[in-house]
């Protein structure tokens, strides 16, 4: 009698299981087709989107020759690099600062960190024009010579860009520093090193797969970012975001493809990267040597 009760509840579980895996599988679709077909669709011979003619490499031949995408993907790379320099610092320090210290206001300056997170990025844009527009301050082009090319890139999409990455960094480190084992330092303490002597040799070492896993993220935001530059960066400067809207509104073409191909492929990577070292961020603590 048991086996046979319990014959339709397995088939039941079983069903419910199957279920549950078609059910995922739809959504993994519904979310990443529209991206795979955007991929396929840069290889097509046609400039036509909705009809496959063949297998070609020449979108992307004519993504490396064609000028302005390459000047706005070297905007792209140094606007992203500079931001995230700039907010890792910045970050870790407000980490460091939020975790460890207790001051007058600080449950107002946590809530502050989190406002990029939590309010949309058109909101962040407008807030950031205003402040820009009644200051004066930020579209004054800043002229630098990146990997042998000059650029001309507004202060204010820098520091747009480093006003949203902070908020990141400061998550990202804030978790590695909750997750760090204070007796590490306490032990430096106890050896007779000095604040210094244990923040470099103990807790930077500990802290820093936190901290480039916050870089990495921030480097993906800004690199990816449209909306935010598209509002701060006034006339006649573009990111690689910014210029694929451009291009877009003349239709979607194969080269369009190819450029989205290219920026889903650096983002994967990054992604990749920042996971990976977050996984390995457990590995070897207790085997940090102090050198004091």
């Amino acid at each position: 009698m048991s086996a046979q009760r319990s014959a339709p509840g397995r088939l039941r579980a079983r069903l419910g299981s199957s279920a549950l895996v078609i059910y995922g599988i739809l959504a993994f679709l519904f979310l990443y087709l529209p991206i795979i077909i955007v991929v396929i669709f840069s290889f097509n011979d046609s400039r036509s989107t909705a009809q496959w003619s063949g297998f070609t490499m020449s979108w992307y031949q004519e993504l490396v020759q064609d000028e302005q995408i390459i000047l706005s993907l070297w905007n792209s790379l140094f606007v992203a690099v500079v931001s995230t320099l700039i907010a890792t610092v910045l970050g870790t320090l407000a980490a460091l600062g939020l975790e460890r210290y207790s001051f007058r206001g600080k449950l107002v300056v946590d809530s502050a960190f989190y406002l990029p997170i939590i309010i949309p990025d058109i909101a962040m844009a407008i807030m950031l024009l205003i402040f820009f527009n009644t200051s004066g301050i930020g579209f004054e082009p800043w002229h630098v010579s990146f990997v042998g090319v000059r650029l001309a890139v507004p202060y204010s999409v820098i520091i747009g860009h480093v006003a949203f990455n902070i908020a990141f960094v400061t998550v990202v480190v804030r978790a590695r520093l909750a997750s760090m084992d204070m007796t590490l330092e306490e032990a430096a303490n106890d050896l007779y090193a000095n604040s210094w002597q244990t923040f470099r040799r103990v807790t930077l070492p500990m802290l820093m797969p936190g901290i480039l896993g916050g870089a990495l993220l921030a480097f993906t935001l800004s690199l990816d970012d449209f909306v935010i530059t598209f509002f701060t960066s006034g006339a006649g400067f573009n990111t690689l975001p910014v210029r694929v809207f451009g291009m877009i509104k003349r239709g979607v073409t194969p080269e369009i493809n190819a450029v989205s191909t290219v920026m889903l492929v650096a983002s994967f990577l990054l992604i990749i990267i920042s996971i990976v070292t977050r996984m390995r961020s457990g590995e070897d603590e207790d085997a940090i040597q102090f050198g004091l």
